[in-house]
């Protein structure tokens, strides 16, 4: 209470309203990986978590994409593929990203392009760097589907570090995801995950993307192997051009490309490549000199989903909001799935016996390629089956620990518990008028409860512990839709 001593008018304001829960961001990814540096200035930004909100704000800091490398195995499908220890992935993840919606997000890099992949460099952050950053709100490791079995390693720490968190979720990648069902490679991603299976979702297959073109690629990315099978290529072209008397012709492309290709100034080849691209081609040559770059370039498009995956949740929670699931909607800069699933084959990925749900991506006639599954791995579990509901979760309670601070050392008394009653319950009317909790009135979407006798006892207040019970409805998606047809008789 104040002293007045001195005569005089004096104003005294008195709050009329509670303190209010403000909403936490819930679309904030992490993305762990290498770039090709990782510096502000001369500040060194290695193993540092730092936000960036665009692919421009990225580069400034973490460069630009790798020198890609293309190894050639005729025995692997696709016969064009990128090598383990070079297959850096974190840049190309970034465009998926932002492509599809993402926005503001904080990026890891655990080394540059000089390293190898190593599963201890991609685990580091979980155990000091990101502890300390509140924000992200997903867990994406694009780098990691490059380790062999060393993913497992990784995919279990990242639920474990979201588990102990209990902010963020982590959006997994599966292994060879570009291989069909029938190789195994579900078995063996479920295999390598078994806690805190609530916070981590996985999708499959892998995506054939728009990411490059033949214009990105040049022949410097090429290994000795790829660059010999493009020029036997040409070499055929121009035998089948000598067989059939336009040895004139002939002698132009072998002398402008064929020679020229395996040239060692670079600038001479790479203009012979563009020559090829363009002459070989439009002659017809079977299989042409651009059908086995275009493979090439397929090849380099292959991703795996969870960056794109990471822009779907994004776009979804801004359009729409966290509770509704991420699915039923596009994927961006994506041509295909690499491997068309089929209505029966989903049936196991969705629901298997030990509920390591594993959520597909299809292509739909007259659709485009659409996400079509919103599971987390413990979809066994009533409680947290889909992605939207254990999402919405986590930000009600995020929310709601962020406002309650305020409260740490108020009087534990009934004017404390009535104003933190009334906070927490406004905030919970506006996510169920937001279509967040379902109920026909308020108290069937949620109940706020706290007080002596009610959540705590005596000793409760002696030891300085304010318990609050909070229960929500959450707003579950219609996975499963039935239509009951039946022909009605004739009246008339």
């Amino acid at each position: 209470m104040a002293q007045y001593k001195t005569p005089g008018v004096y104003i005294n304001e008195v709050n009329a309203f509670p303190n209010s829960v403000v909403e936490v961001p819930t679309a904030v990814p992490v993305f762990i990986g290498y770039t090709q540096k990782a510096a502000r200035g001369k500040q060194s930004l290695e193993n540092v978590p730092t936000a960036v909100s665009s692919l421009v704000e990225f580069e400034a800091m973490f460069g630009g994409p790798p020198q890609l490398s293309v190894q050639f195995d005729p025995k692997r499908k696709p016969e064009y593929y990128l090598e383990g220890d070079k297959a850096f992935l974190l840049y190309y993840a970034l465009r998926m990203f932002f492509a599809n919606g993402g926005g503001r997000c904080f990026i890891v890099s655990v080394g540059d392009y000089t390293k190898k992949i190593d599963k201890d460099d991609l685990i580091a952050p979980f155990d000091d760097a990101l502890r300390k950053e509140l924000e992200p709100t997903m867990v994406v490791i694009p780098d990691a589907v490059r380790l062999g079995a060393g993913l497992n390693n990784v995919n279990q720490a990242a639920l474990k570090h979201c588990g102990e968190m209990q902010s963020r979720v982590a959006i997994l990648d599966v292994q060879d995801g570009w291989k069909p069902i029938q190789d195994k490679v579900i078995t063996k991603f479920r295999e390598g995950v078994t806690d805190f299976l609530k916070y981590g979702s996985a999708y499959y297959p892998w995506l054939n993307t728009s990411l490059l073109d033949l214009n990105d690629v040049t022949l410097k990315q090429l290994d000795k192997k790829a660059l010999g099978n493009l020029v036997a290529v040409v070499k055929a072209y121009v035998k089948y051009l000598q067989d059939n008397d336009q040895k004139d012709l002939a002698a132009e492309i072998d002398s402008e490309v064929t020679k020229k290709l395996t040239d060692s100034k670079e600038e001479v080849a790479q203009l012979a490549h563009q020559t090829a691209l363009v002459t070989v081609a439009a002659h017809g040559a079977q299989p042409s000199y651009r059908e086995e770059f275009q493979e090439i370039v397929k090849a380099l498009n292959l991703m795996p989903p969870s960056a794109a995956m990471a822009g779907v949740y994004t776009r979804v929670d801004n359009s729409i909001g966290v509770h509704k699931a991420p699915a039923n909607t596009g994927v961006f800069m994506v041509v295909s799935p690499s491997v068309d699933i089929s209505h029966d084959q989903q049936m196991d990925l969705n629901v298997p016996l030990n509920g390591k749900a594993v959520n597909a991506i299809r292509k739909f006639m007259g659709r485009g390629v659409l996400v079509w599954g919103a599971r987390t791995l413990d979809g066994n579990s009533q409680d947290w089956r889909y992605v939207n509901v254990r999402r919405t979760s986590i930000m009600l309670e995020q929310s709601m620990i962020r406002a309650l601070e305020a409260y740490v050392f108020a009087p534990n008394t009934a004017t404390t518990w009535t104003t933190v009653r009334s906070m927490l319950s406004n905030f919970l009317d506006n996510q169920w008028k937001q279509g967040a909790l379902v109920g026909a009135t308020p108290a069937e979407a949620y109940g706020v409860s706290v007080g002596l006798g009610i959540t705590m006892t005596p000793d409760d207040i002696l030891e300085g512990q304010m318990r609050i019970d909070v229960k929500v409805a959450m707003s579950r998606p219609s996975e499963f839709i039935l239509l009951t047809f039946s022909q009605k008789m004739q009246t008339s």
